[in-house]
Protein backbone atom coordinates (compact mmCIF):
# COMPACT_ATOMS: atom_id res chain seq x y z
CA UNK A 1 0.00 0.00 0.00
CA UNK A 2 2.90 2.37 0.74
CA UNK A 3 4.17 1.98 -2.82
CA UNK A 4 0.67 2.55 -4.24
CA UNK A 5 0.33 5.74 -2.19
CA UNK A 6 3.79 6.87 -3.32
CA UNK A 7 2.85 6.26 -6.97
CA UNK A 8 -0.39 8.23 -6.54
CA UNK A 9 1.47 11.13 -4.92
CA UNK A 10 4.08 11.00 -7.68
CA UNK A 11 1.38 11.23 -10.36
CA UNK A 12 -0.18 14.17 -8.52
CA UNK A 13 3.23 15.88 -8.35
CA UNK A 14 3.63 15.58 -12.13
CA UNK A 15 0.12 17.00 -12.64
CA UNK A 16 0.85 19.95 -10.34
CA UNK A 17 4.23 20.61 -11.98
CA UNK A 18 2.55 20.76 -15.39
CA UNK A 19 -0.43 22.85 -14.26
CA UNK A 20 1.56 25.21 -12.06
CA UNK A 21 -1.06 25.26 -9.29
CA UNK A 22 -2.82 23.08 -6.77
CA UNK A 23 -6.26 24.46 -7.58
CA UNK A 24 -6.10 23.58 -11.30
CA UNK A 25 -5.29 19.95 -10.51
CA UNK A 26 -7.92 19.85 -7.76
CA UNK A 27 -10.65 21.05 -10.13
CA UNK A 28 -9.72 18.42 -12.71
CA UNK A 29 -9.79 15.64 -10.10
CA UNK A 30 -12.91 16.88 -8.33
CA UNK A 31 -11.00 17.55 -5.09
CA UNK A 32 -10.22 20.56 -2.97
CA UNK A 33 -6.86 22.30 -3.35
CA UNK A 34 -5.85 21.46 0.23
CA UNK A 35 -6.17 17.72 -0.53
CA UNK A 36 -3.79 18.03 -3.48
CA UNK A 37 -1.38 20.10 -1.37
CA UNK A 38 -1.38 17.38 1.33
CA UNK A 39 -0.28 14.80 -1.27
CA UNK A 40 2.65 17.01 -2.26
CA UNK A 41 3.50 17.57 1.42
CA UNK A 42 3.52 13.80 1.99
CA UNK A 43 5.79 13.27 -1.02
CA UNK A 44 8.22 15.95 0.19
CA UNK A 45 8.33 14.39 3.67
CA UNK A 46 9.00 10.94 2.23
CA UNK A 47 11.80 12.19 -0.01
CA UNK A 48 13.20 14.65 2.53
CA UNK A 49 13.44 17.56 0.08
CA UNK A 50 11.31 20.49 -1.02
CA UNK A 51 9.92 19.99 -4.51
CA UNK A 52 8.31 23.43 -4.95
CA UNK A 53 9.02 26.96 -3.84
CA UNK A 54 5.59 28.23 -2.86
CA UNK A 55 4.30 31.78 -2.76
CA UNK A 56 0.91 33.45 -3.06
CA UNK A 57 1.71 34.32 -6.68
CA UNK A 58 3.49 31.25 -8.09
CA UNK A 59 4.46 27.63 -7.58
CA UNK A 60 8.01 27.02 -8.86
CA UNK A 61 9.87 23.70 -8.95
CA UNK A 62 13.11 23.46 -7.00
CA UNK A 63 16.20 21.76 -8.40
CA UNK A 64 15.07 18.54 -6.74
CA UNK A 65 11.61 19.11 -8.20
CA UNK A 66 13.08 19.48 -11.71
CA UNK A 67 15.00 16.22 -11.36
CA UNK A 68 11.98 14.36 -10.00
CA UNK A 69 9.69 15.77 -12.69
CA UNK A 70 12.01 14.60 -15.48
CA UNK A 71 12.34 11.08 -14.12
CA UNK A 72 8.80 10.69 -12.83
CA UNK A 73 7.34 11.69 -16.19
CA UNK A 74 9.33 8.96 -17.90
CA UNK A 75 8.50 6.35 -15.23
CA UNK A 76 4.77 7.07 -15.31
CA UNK A 77 4.74 6.92 -19.09
CA UNK A 78 6.44 3.51 -19.01
CA UNK A 79 3.94 2.29 -16.41
CA UNK A 80 1.04 3.37 -18.61
CA UNK A 81 2.58 1.69 -21.66
CA UNK A 82 3.17 -1.49 -19.66
CA UNK A 83 -0.43 -1.52 -18.45
CA UNK A 84 -1.71 -0.97 -22.00
CA UNK A 85 0.51 -3.75 -23.39
CA UNK A 86 -0.61 -6.27 -20.77
CA UNK A 87 -4.26 -5.30 -21.20
CA UNK A 88 -3.95 -5.70 -24.97
CA UNK A 89 -2.94 -9.34 -24.48
CA UNK A 90 -6.37 -10.04 -23.02
CA UNK A 91 -8.30 -7.84 -25.44
CA UNK A 92 -6.79 -9.16 -28.65
CA UNK A 93 -4.65 -11.93 -30.10
CA UNK A 94 -1.06 -10.88 -30.78
CA UNK A 95 2.50 -12.13 -30.45
CA UNK A 96 4.28 -15.25 -31.67
CA UNK A 97 2.43 -18.58 -32.05
CA UNK A 98 4.76 -21.59 -32.34
CA UNK A 99 3.18 -24.54 -34.16
CA UNK A 100 4.59 -28.00 -34.95
CA UNK A 101 2.87 -30.12 -37.57
CA UNK A 102 3.37 -32.94 -40.07
CA UNK A 103 4.70 -31.43 -43.31
CA UNK A 104 2.02 -32.85 -45.63
CA UNK A 105 -0.82 -31.98 -43.26
CA UNK A 106 0.47 -28.43 -42.84
CA UNK A 107 0.79 -27.86 -46.58
CA UNK A 108 -2.79 -29.00 -47.25
CA UNK A 109 -4.67 -27.95 -44.12
CA UNK A 110 -2.71 -25.31 -42.19
CA UNK A 111 -0.86 -23.03 -44.60
CA UNK A 112 -3.95 -22.46 -46.83
CA UNK A 113 -5.74 -20.92 -43.83
CA UNK A 114 -2.97 -18.54 -42.72
CA UNK A 115 -4.29 -15.72 -44.91
CA UNK A 116 -7.67 -15.64 -43.17
CA UNK A 117 -5.94 -16.02 -39.79
CA UNK A 118 -3.76 -12.96 -40.40
CA UNK A 119 -6.75 -10.99 -41.69
CA UNK A 120 -8.54 -11.64 -38.39
CA UNK A 121 -5.48 -11.25 -36.14
CA UNK A 122 -2.97 -8.91 -37.83
CA UNK A 123 -0.84 -8.74 -34.68
CA UNK A 124 -0.12 -12.47 -34.78
CA UNK A 125 3.13 -14.06 -35.96
CA UNK A 126 3.12 -17.79 -36.76
CA UNK A 127 6.31 -19.84 -36.46
CA UNK A 128 5.53 -23.13 -38.21
CA UNK A 129 7.88 -26.11 -37.85
CA UNK A 130 7.17 -28.92 -40.31
CA UNK A 131 8.41 -32.18 -38.86
CA UNK A 132 7.54 -35.88 -38.63
CA UNK A 133 9.21 -36.31 -35.26
CA UNK A 134 7.28 -36.25 -32.00
CA UNK A 135 8.16 -32.90 -30.45
CA UNK A 136 8.06 -32.05 -26.76
CA UNK A 137 5.78 -29.00 -26.54
CA UNK A 138 7.01 -28.09 -23.06
CA UNK A 139 10.77 -28.37 -23.56
CA UNK A 140 10.62 -26.94 -27.08
CA UNK A 141 8.07 -24.25 -26.16
CA UNK A 142 5.45 -25.02 -28.79
CA UNK A 143 2.02 -23.47 -28.29
CA UNK A 144 0.22 -25.88 -30.63
CA UNK A 145 1.24 -29.35 -31.82
CA UNK A 146 -0.82 -31.09 -34.51
CA UNK A 147 -0.27 -34.85 -34.57
CA UNK A 148 -1.88 -37.87 -36.24
CA UNK A 149 -2.69 -41.12 -34.44
CA UNK A 150 -2.88 -42.21 -30.82
CA UNK A 151 -1.18 -39.88 -28.40
CA UNK A 152 0.75 -40.94 -25.32
CA UNK A 153 -0.82 -40.37 -21.92
CA UNK A 154 0.00 -36.84 -20.87
CA UNK A 155 -1.07 -34.02 -18.59
CA UNK A 156 -1.10 -31.73 -21.63
CA UNK A 157 -4.42 -30.56 -23.04
CA UNK A 158 -5.35 -32.48 -26.21
CA UNK A 159 -8.33 -32.06 -28.50
CA UNK A 160 -9.38 -34.27 -31.41
CA UNK A 161 -10.03 -32.12 -34.47
CA UNK A 162 -10.97 -34.94 -36.85
CA UNK A 163 -11.00 -38.70 -37.37
CA UNK A 164 -8.70 -40.30 -39.92
CA UNK A 165 -9.66 -42.94 -42.48
CA UNK A 166 -7.41 -44.73 -44.95
CA UNK A 167 -8.11 -44.87 -48.67
CA UNK A 168 -6.64 -47.23 -51.28
CA UNK A 169 -5.46 -44.98 -54.10
CA UNK A 170 -4.46 -45.64 -57.71
CA UNK A 171 -4.94 -43.92 -61.06
CA UNK A 172 -7.52 -45.16 -63.58
CA UNK A 173 -4.69 -45.76 -66.04
CA UNK A 174 -2.82 -48.00 -63.58
CA UNK A 175 -5.94 -50.04 -62.79
CA UNK A 176 -6.75 -50.41 -66.47
CA UNK A 177 -3.25 -51.69 -67.18
CA UNK A 178 -2.84 -53.96 -64.13
CA UNK A 179 -6.37 -54.76 -63.04
CA UNK A 180 -8.40 -53.74 -60.01
CA UNK A 181 -7.59 -55.77 -56.86
CA UNK A 182 -10.72 -56.95 -55.06
CA UNK A 183 -9.08 -58.89 -52.22
CA UNK A 184 -6.00 -58.31 -50.08
CA UNK A 185 -4.17 -61.33 -51.48
CA UNK A 186 -4.41 -59.85 -54.98
CA UNK A 187 -2.20 -56.93 -53.90
CA UNK A 188 0.77 -59.31 -54.03
CA UNK A 189 0.54 -59.03 -57.81
CA UNK A 190 0.65 -55.21 -57.82
CA UNK A 191 3.26 -52.54 -57.31
CA UNK A 192 2.69 -50.95 -53.92
CA UNK A 193 3.66 -47.51 -52.63
CA UNK A 194 4.26 -47.57 -48.90
CA UNK A 195 5.17 -45.23 -46.10
CA UNK A 196 8.60 -45.54 -44.48
CA UNK A 197 9.81 -44.79 -40.96
CA UNK A 198 6.68 -42.88 -39.90
CA UNK A 199 5.15 -44.05 -36.62
CA UNK A 200 2.09 -41.81 -36.90
CA UNK A 201 0.50 -43.53 -39.92
CA UNK A 202 -0.28 -47.05 -41.05
CA UNK A 203 1.17 -48.64 -44.14
CA UNK A 204 0.66 -51.76 -46.21
CA UNK A 205 2.77 -53.86 -43.84
CA UNK A 206 0.39 -53.10 -40.96
CA UNK A 207 -2.71 -53.85 -43.05
CA UNK A 208 -1.72 -56.93 -45.04
CA UNK A 209 -1.12 -60.36 -43.61
CA UNK A 210 2.59 -61.10 -43.19
CA UNK A 211 2.54 -63.60 -46.08
CA UNK A 212 0.93 -61.09 -48.43
CA UNK A 213 3.25 -58.27 -47.35
CA UNK A 214 6.30 -60.49 -47.82
CA UNK A 215 5.38 -61.34 -51.41
CA UNK A 216 4.30 -57.82 -52.41
CA UNK A 217 6.40 -55.69 -54.74
CA UNK A 218 7.07 -52.27 -53.28
CA UNK A 219 7.69 -49.73 -56.02
CA UNK A 220 8.41 -46.91 -53.60
CA UNK A 221 8.74 -46.30 -49.87
CA UNK A 222 8.66 -42.75 -48.54
CA UNK A 223 7.79 -41.05 -45.26
CA UNK A 224 6.17 -38.02 -46.95
CA UNK A 225 2.47 -38.18 -47.85
CA UNK A 226 2.76 -35.64 -50.65
CA UNK A 227 5.54 -37.62 -52.31
CA UNK A 228 3.48 -40.81 -52.14
CA UNK A 229 0.43 -39.04 -53.55
CA UNK A 230 2.45 -37.68 -56.47
CA UNK A 231 3.87 -41.15 -57.06
CA UNK A 232 0.34 -42.52 -57.31
CA UNK A 233 -0.56 -39.80 -59.81
CA UNK A 234 2.48 -40.80 -61.87
CA UNK A 235 1.10 -44.36 -62.06
CA UNK A 236 3.83 -46.00 -59.97
CA UNK A 237 1.40 -48.21 -58.08
CA UNK A 238 -1.23 -48.45 -55.36
CA UNK A 239 -0.92 -46.54 -52.09
CA UNK A 240 -2.72 -46.65 -48.76
CA UNK A 241 -3.26 -42.98 -47.93
CA UNK A 242 -4.86 -41.07 -45.05
CA UNK A 243 -8.00 -39.33 -46.26
CA UNK A 244 -6.73 -35.85 -45.41
CA UNK A 245 -3.80 -36.25 -47.81
CA UNK A 246 -5.83 -36.91 -50.96
CA UNK A 247 -8.45 -34.97 -52.88
CA UNK A 248 -8.54 -32.13 -55.34
CA UNK A 249 -5.50 -29.85 -55.37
Amino acid sequence: MEFVRFAENLATFVDVARAGSFSAVARRKGQVASSVARQIDALEREMGVALFTRSTRALVRTEAGDLLFERATRILQELNETRDAVTALEQGVSGRLRVACLPAFARRHVVPHLGSLYAQYPGLTVELELTDRVVDPVLERFDVVIRVGQQADSSLIARRIASQRYIVCATPAYLQAHGRPLHAEELAHHRLIDRAHSTSMRGWREVLRPAHAASAAFAMECDDCDARRLSVLQGLGIALMPDWSVGED
